[in-house]
């Protein structure tokens, strides 16, 4: 195991990872070449809801890639199977109580983040399209983390960029060609869902290392078994919480600034999940080398891979910050051609040159944990980071206004990794004795 070995598992998964931000990347670029800034702020507040709805269970993609991952390193075609099956049920029931419940949700949304009527009345057109989507991209949650648990990066790559360049033209031809506006961005953005399914399944079928059959239901509920997948995702389900409230209270925040506000910061955001995506690749790629290492009782792959990890953080965060610093009027410009909304966007833009170098260790270490499945040290980080930055936001918002709420973000993004760094010697150590006894 060596810098070349992970960087050919890491440069895939990067560029696939990255793609998934780009979803909603460009919608927001695509409404952000219309007249008014509602349509900017309309698309972020409809994007916010379903970022809500599915990152809750984003836990779907992380503990299926490792539990994948494990079952790939131990060569078990049983699990490996039941690491597809358990979560993927799991996805198609809350998808479909999603659309049974859209509208609770959609009102309750609206009541939270009480953007203006405008904003509001494109939020809705966004909303209401997206919503048949959910089942579709929760099972594609499942679909990718095993494609990645079971290292076809290729493949998983393809699907990905085949997804978003679909998603993109369509967005480009419903918006400037058919003048469809937001129902276009949702409309686009629905098909690449359904799409991508029905392209992952046949990359699932093809692909597989094992022989595809229908787990019996005793195998499907088994005890042990999906006690610990539910203990794993019940801190996953935490850790997220705890970001949506930070990210909601963030959006909230900044539309009571007004709709300018709103639109400048939601482009950063949309710079931001690019960034944050960038070191998820190096976190996926992480979380398939640590839990091949536990499936396989391999301490010296474990340890070479925290090791890696480290070192790939730093120069991660090197290249983002140093790129962005260079190139941020281009990259505002890419997603709007309002001068308010560039003028505060390029006004605000300081705290995403800061971003990377505080958020490295916590992205990155976050796929070593999953990879374990040592989830509990994950959940406890992000309860005292977003603890960290209610009282930031709370006491430097009314001093600062919109700088005093990146300053929050920023700070809580230095408990995120600060906390999570904490823990790395216990996990050291607890599977190295453990690995060592095995």
């Amino acid at each position: 195991m060596n810098h070349r070995t992970y960087l050919t598992l890491a440069i895939p998964l990067t560029i696939s990872t990255m793609t998934t931000p780009l979803l909603g990347a460009v919608d927001t670029a695509v409404v952000g070449q219309l007249s008014a800034p509602a349509y900017i702020a309309g698309v972020a507040v409809g994007t916010l809801i379903f970022n809500t709805l599915y990152w809750v269970f984003g836990f779907l993609r992380v503990s299926t890639s490792a539990f994948a991952a494990q079952a790939n390193g131990a060569s078990d075609p049983d699990q490996g199977v039941l690491a597809l099956s358990r979560p993927f049920l799991l996805a198609l029931i809350v998808g479909m109580l999603f659309i049974l419940l859209q509208w609770p949700i959609e009102h309750a949304a609206l009541l939270v983040i009480s953007p203006d009527a405008d904003v509001s009345r494109f939020a809705v057109e966004y909303f209401r399209i997206r919503i048949w989507g959910a089942p579709f991209i929760l099972m594609n949650y499942v679909i990718l983390g095993w494609l990645m648990g079971m290292a076809k990066i290729k493949e998983s790559l393809c699907l990905q960029i085949l997804t978003n360049v679909l998603n993109m033209l369509l967005a480009i031809l419903f918006v400037h060609v058919f003048s469809f506006d937001v129902q276009g961005v949702a409309t686009a953005t629905l098909i690449a869902e359904v799409t991508a399914f029905i392209l992952g399944l046949f990359i699932i079928l093809k692909v597989s290392p094992f022989k595809w059959k229908m787990p019996s239901i005793q195998a499907l509920i088994d005890t042990n078994s999906t006690k610990r997948m539910f203990n794993v995702n019940k801190d996953l389900f935490i850790r997220t919480i705890c970001l949506l409230v930070v990210i909601n209270m963030f959006t909230a925040k900044g539309a009571s600034f007004g709709t300018e506000f709103l639109a400048a910061n939601a482009v950063l955001f949309q710079i931001h999940y690019i960034m944050a995506y960038f070191f998820d690749g190096f976190a996926n790629a992480s979380s398939i080398l640590v839990g091949k290492a536990v499936g396989s009782n391999d301490k010296e792959l474990f340890k070479k891979t925290l090791t890696l990890s480290r070192q790939w953080s730093i120069i991660t965060a090197v290249i983002i910050a140093s790129l962005y610093a260079l190139f941020q009027k281009q990259v505002v410009g890419l997603f709007t051609n309002l001068p308010d909304v560039i003028e505060l966007s390029l006004t605000y833009g300081v705290w995403l040159i800061i971003y990377p170098f505080v958020a490295c260790f916590g992205l990155v270490l976050y796929g070593v944990f999953t990879g374990a499945t040592e989830i509990a040290p994950v959940r406890n980080s992000m309860i005292y980071a977003m603890v960290v930055y209610i009282i930031i936001q709370i006491t430097a918002t009314p001093i600062w206004h919109n700088h005093g709420l990146w300053l929050a973000f920023i700070i809580y993004t230095i408990g995120r990794s600060g906390f999570l760094v904490m823990y790395t010697p216990r996990l050291n150590k607890k599977l190295v004795e453990l690995k060592g006894e095995g």
